[in-house]
C-alpha cells in the first residue's frame, strides 16, 4: 500500500545536520518505494516558496519568523491556514513530524489530528528533567504526543528518554536508527593526493556544531594537553556556532594556530573531503541520541574516539571506537590511547567502510518506517504490528491490551481528544484542552470561508514502482544492526 506523506520540521537543507540528512534520505527512499512525500519547513536565506529536489521531492519553504537556531516563533494557530492549504493541495494522508525543538513539527501534528489525519513523530535528541528549559520542552512534548498515533526514536536510549519525558506507553514507541549513504563516505582512494603534511603527522578531525551540548568546552580544554603530549598531532575543526570564539581564544592563548586548522561551516557534501584528511575522528559530545557523524567517520576509514553518552554506544561495534567519560582527563587519555595504537600500527581501519555499508541502509530504514505507517493505518493488525507469532503468546496478549488501551487514539472525535489532553496536568491539561478547542473552531471557520472545493489539487510527480530502489542488502543490514555490540 502506498501513502501520501508530509515530513514537517524546522530543520532541513540548506542547513547541514543529522536531522536534515535523516529527513531527506528517508523521504527519497520512501519515494523509491512508491509513496508520495513532501517536506514542509520554514524559509531559509535564498529559499522561499516551493523547491524541487532530486527524485521529485517537493519542499515547501514557509516564510515564518525564525528566533533561535533555525527554530520558528511559536504561534500555535497562524500556521494552520497555510498548513491546511498544503495538505489539501497535496492530498496528504500521514503527517510525520521530526525533532522535539521544532515548532512547525508540534503545530503540524496538532493541526493534522484536527483535520483527521494520521500522525507520526520522530525524536532525534535527548533532554534532561531538571533545568527549566528541559521541563518546558518536556511539557510541550507531552502535549504533542498525547494525541499522536506512533513515535519513532533513533536509538534505544532515545526511546527510554522520550518515554519518560512524555509519559508514553513503551509499546507505542519504535526504534529505527539513522543510516548513512556509504558510497558518499568512501575512504581516501589511491588516486587522491595525500594532504600536505609530513608522513608521520597524525591528524584528528572534529566536525560539529560549536555549541555547549556538543562538548566544545571539553574540546577546548583537551586540545592544548593533547598537543603538548604529542608534537606530531594536528587538528582539523569544521563547524560553526557561539563557541567558535572560545576556540579561537584558546588558539591565541596557547599559540596553536600552526597545529589547529579552523575550517568554519562546511556543506554536507564537503564532509567526506575533510574526513579523509585525518586518521582519528574525535567526538566530545555531552549528549547525543545517535551521532550520525561518527558512522560517517568510520565509513571514511577513521578510528573514532567519542564520549560514552546517550545512544552513542549503540552505534558502532567496539573495534571501531574508544570510549571516554565526558570529562577532560578521560577524553585526553582516550585520545592519547588511540594515537598510541595508531603509531604502533595496531589499528586496522581498511575494512571499516565495507562493515558500515553492511550495517546501515536507508532502504532498510524506509521499509521499517513504512511498516509503522501500515500499523497506524490499520493495514497490519495489532498482533502483526507488535510482533506476535501466535495468538496465545505474550506478545499477542500485550498487543491486544495495547489495542484496547489505545483504541481512543484512532478516534478523531473532539471529546476523545479532549479526554487525552485533560490528563496532561492540573493546569496544563486545561490549557491544552483550550488550545484544541480553539484549533477545532479555527478549522470549522476555514472549512466554511475557504472550502476545499476552492483549493486546487496539484498533479503528482510520476511515481516509481514500489521496491525498485536496487538495495539488496536491507535484510543483512537489519540483522547486523539489531545485533548487540555488548556496550
Amino acid at each position: 500500500m502506498t501513502y501520501r506523506i508530509a515530513m514537517v520540521s524546522d530543520f532541513f537543507y540548506p542547513q547541514p545536520g543529522g536531522v536534515e540528512s535523516h529527513i531527506y534520505q528517508l523521504s527519497t527512499k520512501l519515494i523509491d518505494r512508491g509513496h508520495k512525500v513532501i517536506i514542509i519547513t520554514h524559509a531559509y536565506k535564498g529559499r522561499t516558496g516551493v523547491r524541487y529536489l532530486t527524485n521529485g521531492l517537493k519542499v515547501y519553504h514557509v516564510p515564518f519568523f525564525v528566533i533561535y537556531r533555525e527554530t520558528t516563533f511559536p504561534t500555535v494557530f497562524s500556521f494552520f491556514p497555510i498548513f491546511r492549504n498544503i495538505i489539501i493541495r497535496e492530498g496528504i494522508e500521514i503527517v510525520h513530524g521530526h525533532a522535539s525543538l521544532s515548532n512547525l513539527c508540534h503545530e503540524a501534528i496538532l493541526h493534522a489530528r484536527t483535520m483527521g489525519l494520521r500522525t507520526v513523530f520522530t525524536d532525534h535528541s535527548l533532554f534532561g528533567f531538571a533545568d527549566a528549559a528541559s521541563i518546558l520542552t518536556n511539557k510541550l512534548l507531552k502535549f504533542t504526543l498525547s494525541d499522536v498515533d506512533h513515535v519513532i526514536c533513533v536509538s534505544h536510549t532515545c526511546k527510554e528518554n522520550t518515554v519518560l519525558r512524555a509519559s508514553l506507553d513503551p509499546l507505542m514507541v519504535s526504534v529505527i536508527p539513522n543510516a548513512v549513504v556509504a558510497e558518499n563516505f568512501r575512504p581516501r582512494q589511491p588516486s587522491e593526493p595525500l594532504p600536505p603534511s609530513s608522513h608521520d603527522t597524525i591528524t584528528i578531525v572534529v566536525i560539529s556544531r560549536l555549541f555547549y551540548n556538543k562538548g566544545t568546552d571539553l574540546l577546548i580544554a583537551a586540545i592544548p594537553r593533547i598537543c603538548s603530549l604529542h608534537p606530531n598531532v594536528r587538528f582539523l575543526i569544521a563547524g560553526s556556532g557561539p563557541k567558535a570564539i572560545d576556540v579561537e581564544q584558546m588558539l591565541e592563548r596557547n599559540v596553536l594556530h600552526d597545529r589547529v586548522e579552523m575550517l568554519g561551516p562546511i556543506r554536507h557534501e564537503e564532509v567526506r573531503d575533510v574526513m579523509i584528511r585525518g586518521h582519528i575522528y574525535l567526538h566530545p559530545s555531552l549528549t547525543e541520541a545517535f551521532g550520525t557523524v561518527i558512522v560517517e567517520a568510520a565509513s571514511c576509514g577513521l578510528y573514532v574516539v567519542c564520549t560514552r553518552v546517550g545512544g552513542i554506544p549503540e552505534v558502532l561495534p567496539p573495534h571501531m571506537t574508544t570510549f571516554a567519560k565526558p570529562e577532560e582527563d578521560d577524553l585526553v587519555a582516550a585520545t592519547c590511547h588511540a594515537i598510541s595504537l595508531l603509531k604502533a600500527g595496531k589499528l586496522s581501519t581498511h575494512r571499516f567502510h565495507e562493515q558500515v555499508r553492511d550495517m546501515y541502509s536507508w532502504t532498510d530504514v524506509a521499509a521499517r518506517t513504512e511498516r509503522v505507517y501500515d500499523g497506524i493505518s490499520g493495514v497490519l493488525s495489532a498482533e502483526a504490528f507488535y510482533g506476535a507469532r501466535t495468538p496465545g503468546d505474550a506478545a499477542a496478549a500485550a498487543a491486544a491490551t495495547w489495542a484496547r488501551g489505545r483504541a481512543g487514539v484512532t478516534s478523531f472525535a473532539l471529546i476523545d481528544r479532549l479526554k487525552r489532553y485533560y490528563g496532561c496536568g492540573i493546569w496544563a491539561g486545561k490549557l491544552f484542552c483550550l488550545c484544541v478547542v480553539v484549533d477545532y473552531l479555527l478549522y470549522v471557520v476555514l472549512e466554511i470561508f475557504a472550502p476545499r472545493a476552492r483549493i486546487d489539487r496539484v498533479r503528482d510527480w510520476p511515481r516509481k514502482a514500489p521496491g525498485l530502489d536496487g538495495d539488496h542488502d536491507a535484510p543483512r543490514a537489519r540483522r547486523l544492526r539489531n545485533k548487540s555490540w555488548g556496550n
